[in-house]
């Protein structure tokens, strides 16, 4: 008798729980997890998250170490993991890869891409970039050394945080985190964007990746577009036009 009872508990505890998926589902994602760059850590990403908490969802910021693309992608799935889906997925410059590749995940609802690599099955940041269009301009990356990459300190405001005021600019450039060189090689194998509901903020005024590139990137993901002036910092420099293009891709699927 008491076997049959705890039976019966579990099974409506199970159909509560299906039940709560699947309203959490109809009302779209509360939950977002942001994916930094290369060159960065998440503590960009403040200005959007104190929005996005103001505006009730609940926000995981993924730390990951930029040395290679497994690597990033194991630290992102499992962000996704601990998280209530459905969940919105972002992610900046490189990010875009990271988030490429793990947002098959089931509990992804939509990615977004912010100034950021798109790129397509078997594509990486290295064939991204191989063949610059004439005229683009040319990041001030250093020769690596012992694997890892970072930009040139007295060009970093100008290149990747132009609109960002100087002193923010300047603990940003100071505060660096090498890019591996692994990381640039890494090719996505089934890309998110093929099968998820994606979003592209362009930043038109971007130094790091031309915003034609970001453009066409988008266009090709058949992404929901919105341009925006700014640099590539844009999710430091702008975070509202950041979070509102979240919360947008938040919103229940039509």
């Amino acid at each position: 008798m008491l076997k049959k009872s705890l039976l019966a508990a579990a099974a409506s505890l199970a159909l509560v729980a299906a039940g709560t998926t699947a309203f959490a589902a109809d009302k779209g994602a509360k939950t977002v997890v942001l994916v930094h760059g290369a060159f960065a850590d998440g503590t960009g990403w403040r200005g959007v998250y104190d929005i996005l908490k103001k505006d009730g969802y609940n926000v995981s910021i993924v730390q990951n170490t930029t040395t290679s693309l497994a690597a990033d992608v194991a630290a992102t799935r499992q962000a996704i993991a601990k998280s209530e889906g459905p969940v919105v997925l972002v992610g900046h410059s490189y990010g875009g890869v990271v988030i490429s590749e793990a947002g098959t995940d089931e509990k992804v609802q939509s990615v977004v891409y912010i100034a950021a690599f798109a790129p397509d099955k078997g594509e990486s940041v290295s064939t991204l970039i191989a063949n610059p269009p004439a005229g683009a301009p040319v990041p001030p990356i250093l020769p690596p050394v012992d694997g890892f990459l970072f930009l040139d300190k007295a060009k970093f405001a100008a290149s990747f945080a132009a609109d960002v005021d100087a002193e923010t600019a300047a603990f940003m450039a100071d505060s660096q985190v090498p890019w591996g060189v692994e990381a640039l090689t890494g090719a996505v194998t089934e890309p998110a964007w093929k099968t998820k509901p994606s979003y592209y903020l362009v930043a038109a005024q971007d130094l790091m990746i031309p915003p034609a590139a970001q453009a066409m990137m988008a266009k090709r993901a058949g992404a929901t577009v919105v341009e925006v002036p700014g640099s590539h910092a844009i999710y430091v420099s702008n975070p509202k036009a950041v979070a509102d293009l979240i919360e947008k891709a938040a919103q229940p699927a039509n």
